[in-house]
């Protein structure tokens, strides 16, 4: 008896909720809500950085002509405009302490020197405690790029290697 009862409910339940669902696909939000849901393609890759100024990678490893997914997040609880970050990939063979100087003091095109555009391949927007931001790139040739947070004086630890095989 019982497990006609529980049939019968899941059976109804489901009748219910299938009838739902097909008045839900004539609206335009429900069109909407499955275009954004659609999963990315690619090598996806998160990286963090907290309020001691430290990545918690220093190596990232990523297949050549693939777009990479890259997500930074802000595990720390600082606000940008004291503790920011961003993600910065650069060219092989930049002048590292050369363009982390000139990014330092370009604040309005939030710490990405416009002079220096040609010498990254990807970068992020810069982000304060608790926020995430997601990029997509690709790198066309096998080599080691480096990367970096390029928010004031953050270079010098918050550093690594992006390594195309």
């Amino acid at each position: 008896m019982k497990k006609i009862l529980l049939i019968s409910t899941l059976a109804l339940f489901s009748i219910s909720l299938s009838s739902c669902g097909d008045k839900k696909k004539d609206t335009p939000a429900a069109t909407a809500t499955s275009e954004v849901s659609a999963p990315k393609e690619g090598f996806e890759v998160t990286i963090s950085g907290d309020d001691a100024m430290k990545f918690d990678k220093t190596e990232i490893r990523v297949p050549v002509g693939e777009t990479i997914i890259l997500t930074l997040k802000h595990i720390g609880k600082m606000d940008k405009a004291i503790m920011g970050h961003n993600f910065v990939v650069l060219k092989t063979g930049v002048d590292i302490p050369a363009f982390a100087e000139k990014a330092a003091v370009a604040k309005e095109t939030d710490y990405i020197p416009e002079s220096e555009k040609n010498s990254i391949i990807a970068h992020t927007k810069t982000i304060g405690g608790g926020e995430s931001t997601t990029i997509e790139f690709k790198i066309t040739e096998a080599g080691t790029y480096p990367f970096m947070c390029t928010f004031p004086a953050h270079y010098a630890l918050m550093k690594g290697e992006i390594i195309a095989e």
